[in-house]
């Protein structure tokens, strides 16, 4: 069994530098790197009035909210969500969270696959890129 516990990840910090609203913390707990099959499992942070980052995922996605309450977006489609709440994430479809709430929003994401690729409409930093992989590329040395 691989156990994790979401309340001591070390989240990793995202912004963009188009967007000052964009900003969220993440981490990816679960995935094909430390031994998962077939799935995978993102949690993430986003701060009252800040937003996840319009982006495609390369597999279906559901996202289960913990707390806070906000905005999902897949493409056109907006819903509001709240603690307890659950979306599906088609499979590369443009989507994103924005916190319109007064404390933070932390959300779960469960995907359909152990390896995944992201893909953002501008470069995510602190590492300035717009394709991301999950479990994260080797660096070649």
């Amino acid at each position: 069994m691989i156990a994790t516990d979401v309340e001591s990840l070390e989240l990793i910090e995202m912004w963009n530098d188009v967007d000052p609203t964009m900003r969220a913390r993440f981490q990816f707990p679960l995935h094909a790197g430390v031994g998962t099959d077939s799935s995978a499992v993102v949690y993430f942070e986003v701060e009252p009035g800040e937003n996840l980052a319009v982006h495609r995922d390369s597999a279906e996605e559901v996202l289960l909210v913990l707390d806070g309450e906000g905005v999902a977006f897949v493409g056109d489609e907006e819903a509001p969500i709240c603690s307890g709440s659950l979306a599906v994430v088609p499979a590369l479809a443009p989507h994103g969270v924005r916190n319109t709430g007064s404390r933070t929003l932390k959300v779960v994401g469960f995907f359909s696959a152990a390896e995944l690729e992201h893909f953002f409409d501008h470069p995510i930093q602190p590492i300035g890129v717009t394709r991301v992989t999950t479990p994260p590329a080797e660096v070649p040395v």
